[in-house]
């Protein structure tokens, strides 16, 4: 028999089944497959720092790569020129100005392109786009060192995704480890659900972060919590919930990863349940989280810890990957608030 979190489903269909069932039944779903149980390699901490590939190359020499690294605000070298270029062609400026300008303008160039509302930007694009930030932010110093700066904590809206809204959420990240070879084949069957019949979005996630100086040699530790909130709407609108999933941060990946432990998966602000009046406040205060990381923890060793790689982060833009597929495009994400957020109040 189901247990009560399979009622909460009801307004989010198809891909939520994965989240409430009951550990049981994703246990059996999962004999299903021909997969056994391996360990796979943690992503806690301690492991090693590798720095993201770089996704263009520019021509250079070691020479002007080194005087590329210019002091705050000053000209670019004329090895440069194809930067300009590709600023010039994003936001249309021209480029030349000062890194900390030619910065402003191609952040405003990613925004817009992420919010291109004529069928959605190409992630080729969307790809360079975050890659001008990055090189930028790194020239100017600024968006560095996301895992130490403090500009990592706050309420993010999602901009841009290069899948599926849902897949912004760790929950995912952590399922494709789990199930590394049938979740794509999973993913398909329910993003091919058209609109109306699935709406998904608005995304949010809400980051805490707190350091402690009771480390290995007296280093700090990051520790704190990820909230990722997203809206799920079936038949028109005419059901929605919020599909809630809660991570613990268990230390940093580096200087611009943090490792996120994935613990619970629950749908919150059910309309359906709404509609039921007593009997759905029943449903609800009666329906546990599920615990997601748990059960994947028992389909895979490890596969419930993730890493979030953040390449640039300031007061207002967060570009932001699964470090699992590094060459992808990236999530682009925009300030809300600093502080810890009021749920979903967008």
């Amino acid at each position: 028999m189901p247990s009560l979190s399979f009622f909460s489903f009801l307004p989010a269909a198809g891909w939520i089944l994965l989240l409430t069932a009951t550990p049981e039944v994703l246990i059996a779903t999962c004999d299903a497959f021909p997969l056994v149980p391996t360990a796979s390699p943690r992503v806690g901490v301690g492991a090693a720092f590798v720095a993201p590939p770089r996704r263009r190359t520019t021509p250079s020499s070691s020479s002007s790569s080194s005087s590329s690294s210019s002091s705050l605000g000053s000209s670019s070298s004329p090895s440069d020129s194809s930067d300009d270029a590709l600023l010039g062609r994003l936001s249309g400026d021209g480029g030349g100005s000062s890194v900390v300008s030619r910065l402003d303008s191609a952040k405003a160039a990613l925004v817009r392109l992420c919010e291109d509302g004529g069928g959605g930007p190409s992630e080729a694009d969307v790809r360079e786009a975050a890659f001008e930030v990055e090189d930028l932010g790194e020239r100017a110093g600024f968006g560095m060192a996301s895992s130490v700066s403090g500009l990592l904590s706050g309420e993010w809206e999602l901009l841009y995704s290069p899948e599926d809204v849902t897949r912004s959420s760790p929950f995912f990240w952590a399922f494709r480890r789990a199930f590394p070879d049938e979740s794509d084949r999973i993913f398909s069957i329910t993003d091919s659900i058209p609109s109306p019949l699935k709406e998904v979005g608005p995304a949010i996630q809400n980051i805490a972060l707190s350091t402690t100086s009771t480390g290995i040699h007296g280093n700090d530790e990051i520790g704190g919590d990820l909230i990722s909130r997203i809206r799920v709407a079936t038949l028109g609108g005419m059901a929605t919930s919020v599909m809630t999933t809660r991570c613990t941060v268990i230390g940093s990946v580096g200087l611009d990863g943090i490792c996120l432990r994935v613990d619970t998966t629950l749908p919150e602000e059910s309309t359906v349940l709404d509609k039921l009046g007593p009997l759905g406040d029943a449903i609800r205060d009666s329906a546990p989280p599920f615990p997601s990381g748990e059960v994947l923890e028992k389909v895979r060793a490890g596969s419930s810890e993730v890493v979030m790689r953040t390449t640039y982060c300031d007061e207002g833009l967060r570009i932001s990957r699964n470090d699992d597929t590094p060459d992808a495009a990236p999530f682009v994400w925009r300030r809300v608030g600093f502080g810890p957020g009021n749920g979903f109040g967008i």
